[in-house]
Formats: C-alpha cells, sequence, structure tokens
C-alpha cells in the first residue's frame, strides 16, 4: 500500500508564496506521476500540476506560471511552489500519485488526506 503525507499548507495574503510538501512511503515499486489536485467548496476537484517519472510537468491554465511542480525522486517526494497566490486558489490541496508496488504489477492511484490553502484578500 502506499501512503501519501502532505505537509505546507496555511493562510497566505494574496501576492503570497506557499510550499506544498507530498512523500509517498510504503510499498512502492516505481513511481508514474505524482501530482497535486484541489477542491474549493461547491467544486468539483481539479488537477493543478502533475510530474511524471521523466519529469515531464503539466498545469492548469489557471496556475501557469504563477506554481511549480517539482520532485525528488529518490525521495518519493513532490513539492507545490506557489506564487503570487490568488483569493481563487482557496481550497483543500490533494496530493496524488500513480504507482506499481511490484514489477509489471498494476498501476495503482493513491490520494493524501489534503491540506488547506486559505487566500485572503
Amino acid at each position: 500500500q502506499v501512503q501519501l503525507v502532505e505537509s505546507g499548507g496555511g493562510l497566505v495574503q494574496a501576492g503570497g508564496s506557499l510550499r506544498l510538501s507530498c512523500a509517498a512511503s510504503g510499498t512502492i515499486f516505481s513511481i508514474d506521476i505524482m501530482g497535486w489536485y484541489r477542491q474549493a467548496p461547491g467544486k468539483q476537484r481539479e488537477l493543478v500540476a502533475t510530474r511524471s517519472a521523466g519529469e515531464s510537468t503539466n498545469y492548469a491554465d489557471s496556475v501557469k506560471g504563477r506554481f511549480t511542480i517539482t520532485g525528488d525522486t529518490a525521495k518519493n517526494t513532490v513539492y507545490l511552489q506557489m506564487n503570487k497566490v490568488e483569493p481563487e486558489d482557496t481550497a483543500v490541496y490533494y496530493c496524488n500519485v500513480r504507482a506499481r508496488t511490484r514489477l509489471h504489477g498494476p498501476i495503482f492511484s493513491s490520494w493524501g488526506r489534503g491540506t488547506q490553502v486559505t487566500v485572503s484578500s
């Protein structure tokens, strides 16, 4: 099984910065993709950014140029640097990993419990 631990959420003023971290642990043979999603009150969960094992990245249009996803493959960790945050970025941010627990095994998707990010205007 794969467990995810997120950290770094909190309250920040508009225009400020915040850095989220997510560490994956457990029975991990290889990681396919790690990423961040968010869910604001009354809205569906949406993709924020993902990073593949080959270090390819993908961003939601709303965060391009402001957020940066990086990772440490050796530590099974992914980070989300959030700059120039806006009140619209307020949401619970969830870490997601798609990983195999054994060679040639299926890819499992696991979610963290989420960390609250609140941006004040």
